[in-house]
């Protein structure tokens, strides 16, 4: 069944070959969208759905920017883009390697850059479109022990926020939404500073935090959950700046708006930061 909406059928999706953005090129492409998927890693194909739709996969790295513009320049159409592309690191927020914040940045924040800013102008060009970035809960509530992620998250809150001001006199909407825990293969590949330059404390409360977030995402929503609130927010001419996923966590930021900084300090150190 094809979902009606404001903006078009043509979809392009980053990192969809796995967890969020493949939930999102899944159901899409089974309601009926044309979608068009990115991954560094991927079989390239195209399938074909009872709906109309079908999903076409690609090999693409986000952080290669020229690759990234040609690509999206050379697709028919783009309608809506979903940014899902990503990764972790987690380290303490003194001693994280340069070289693994680097690659947080490139990766979470340049990779969507490079992706949003030629989707932007094709939208631009046929004044309509809708951009929908993946972010996190952690990109409004920094989380001990991935200083870097959540820093890579704010910054695309900040980004999207620009962007919806920017483009909509040309018909452009933008929303970022924002998961929380969620059950995919982004715990398995998160990288973790080594014990280098650690104390043995350090060490075990960076080794008990990882196993406490590792612990609440594999017992999190499904990658579906998200996919079907970007899917709601195509049928939205006017969608909201922000989507948390879920009401556990639509609540949680209700909460912690109204709760002052120490409060909320206090609570997510209890959480990611265990006393021994």
């Amino acid at each position: 069944m094809t979902v009606k909406n404001d903006y078009g059928s043509h979809v392009f999706i980053t990192g969809a070959s796995s967890g969020i953005g493949q939930a999102c090129a899944l159901l899409f492409a089974q309601h009926g969208f044309t979608v068009t998927g990115v991954s560094r890693r991927t079989e390239e194909k195209t399938e074909r759905f009872d709906s109309g739709g079908s999903l076409t996969l690609r090999k693409l790295d986000v952080t290669d920017e020229k690759a990234v513009r040609a690509f999206v320049q050379s697709l028919p159409q783009v309608d809506i883009a979903i940014l899902c592309a990503g990764m972790g690191v987690a380290g303490p927020a003194e001693t994280t390697p340069s070289e693994m914040t680097r690659k947080q940045m490139e990766v979470n924040y340049f990779g969507t850059l490079n992706a949003a800013q030629p989707c932007l102008t094709r939208m631009r060009e046929q004044k309509r479109g809708l951009l929908l970035v993946i972010g996190s809960i952690a990109g409004r509530v920094s989380i001990p022990m991935q200083s870097q992620y959540s820093a890579s998250k704010y910054a695309l809150e900040a980004f999207t926020d620009a962007v919806r001001m920017e483009m909509k006199p040309h018909g452009v909407r933008a929303c970022i939404i924002e998961p929380g825990d969620t059950k995919t293969g982004f715990t398995a590949a998160r990288e973790v500073q080594n014990e280098n330059g650690l104390t043995e404390r350090d060490q075990t409360v960076l080794q008990d935090s990882v196993a406490k977030m590792a612990a609440d995402e594999q017992n999190g929503r499904s990658p579906l959950s998200v996919a079907r609130a970007a899917l709601a927010l195509t049928k939205k001419k006017n969608p909201p700046a922000r989507v948390p996923v879920g009401l556990e966590y639509k609540a949680l930021m209700l909460m912690l708006r109204l709760m002052p900084d120490r409060g909320k300090e206090a609570i997510l150190s209890s959480l990611y930061l265990p006393k021994r």
